[in-house]
């Protein structure tokens, strides 16, 4: 691979074809015609470090917020109904079993506070998606934090321990795939745990990422709602949908366990134009397609490069991915800034590993011929 010739300006099409989507991407985006990218920031700079779809909005859902604006005057008691029955297909549950939170985190953080109690274990990976450790901390909750096997997958046996062997209710957050690193754990052996847990583990499952896997070692949790009170899936708009500004998720559990997570549940939520977003999105057949296919083709460019400077990187399936640099951490994210790309901030304890977010593949294309320029001058 030349470095100095690995993108030229203007040449997405040609960077399609380079990571491997061609023609199929090129066709997948045809058909949604006047889908653009989310605007660069003020100052020019692409963000690469929030896990978000550059694609932004579909133009259905664009249209369908351009078309609700004029009941942004009103509560949205109306449009959360059809909201949910589109969920309720989409998801393949029923109306009882689901409840909405603007953005997946609401949604996590009223189990956090739901089964919160005096000294209760809440365990997680470390490291992990911080808002749960975060949202326990005015809680009485015991918060213990495992280590990530030397494989990134969650240590199962280690969490079990601090989850059952005081013989007390507690909390188990998985976040699968796991962010900031992209792996998974291996959801057979999640799924063994889960179904030999007592009733009082309570299983809080984040599958943010659920829609950009494909391992086959990857599946969700829903099967255990109906079963399994103690099983809370959460999912989100943000990611594959592209709908990260706004703010809506949702939680999937046994009709009972629903029920306690409303006591918690912030009223008059989702807002107007969401809801108006998130139906049409459900409704755009063809829209994760595209975004799965931007995401890898993304991928494969930000793979290639790391190939080609012998970086290390983990195997990722969601929408961003980390990899080793040489050097400082906090200097390599002030020079990318420098540069005009933002890139993830630093996750303890793995200080020196990058998390990058997948953009466009332009995008993309810009970081691969930046950290290139840094090789040569030895800062990677």
């Amino acid at each position: 691979m030349d470095r100095r010739g690995f993108v030229t300006t203007g040449m997405a099409a040609g960077l399609v074809g380079a990571s491997g989507a061609s023609s199929a991407l090129a066709n997948l985006l045809a058909q949604s015609p006047g889908w653009g990218p989310g605007k660069t920031l003020a100052n020019g700079s692409i963000r690469l470090s929030s896990n978000e779809n550059s694609l932004g909005l579909s133009p259905a859902a664009r249209q369908a917020v351009i078309d609700a604006i004029p009941n942004a005057n009103r509560y949205p008691g109306d449009f959360a109904p059809p909201l949910m029955d589109a969920l309720t297909k989409f998801v393949g549950v029923k109306k009882e079993n689901l409840i909405l939170g603007a953005g997946s985190t609401e949604v996590l953080q009223m189990a956090v506070q739901a089964y919160q109690g005096p000294n209760v274990p809440l365990v997680t990976a470390e490291p992990t998606f911080e808002d749960v450790p975060r949202y326990q901390r005015p809680m009485s909750f015991n918060l213990v934090q495992v280590p990530l096997t030397s494989t990134y997958e969650h240590d199962l046996d280690r969490m079990r321990h601090a989850a059952e062997g005081a013989g007390r209710p507690a909390i188990v957050y998985f976040c699968n795939p796991n962010n900031p690193t992209g792996t998974i754990t291996n959801c057979a052996d999640i799924d063994a745990w889960v179904a030999d847990a007592p009733d009082t583990t309570t299983f809080l499952m984040d599958e943010a990422y659920f829609e950009y896997a494909n391992s086959p070692s990857y599946w969700s949790s829903l099967k255990w709602i109906e079963s399994k009170p103690n099983v809370i899936v959460v999912r989100t708009f943000s990611k594959i949908f592209g709908m990260a500004g706004m703010r809506l998720g949702y939680g999937i559990a046994h009709p009972k366990t629903i029920e306690r997570l409303r006591e918690f549940v912030m009223q008059n939520n989702p807002n107007v134009l969401a809801a108006a977003a998130g139906v049409a999105s459900l409704n755009d057949q063809g829209l994760m397609a595209r975004s799965v296919a931007v995401n890898e083709a993304s991928k494969k460019i930000v793979h290639d490069t790391c190939n080609e400077l012998g970086l290390e990187y983990l195997p990722t399936n969601a929408n961003f991915m980390m990899h080793r640099i040489n050097g400082d951490l906090g200097t390599y994210i002030a020079r990318m800034a420098e540069a005009g790309i933002r890139v993830g901030r630093q996750f303890p304890p793995m200080l020196e590993w990058s998390r990058l977010s997948f953009g466009l593949p332009e995008e993309q294309a810009r970081w691969a011929e930046t950290i290139m320029d840094f090789r040569r001058q030895g800062w990677v």
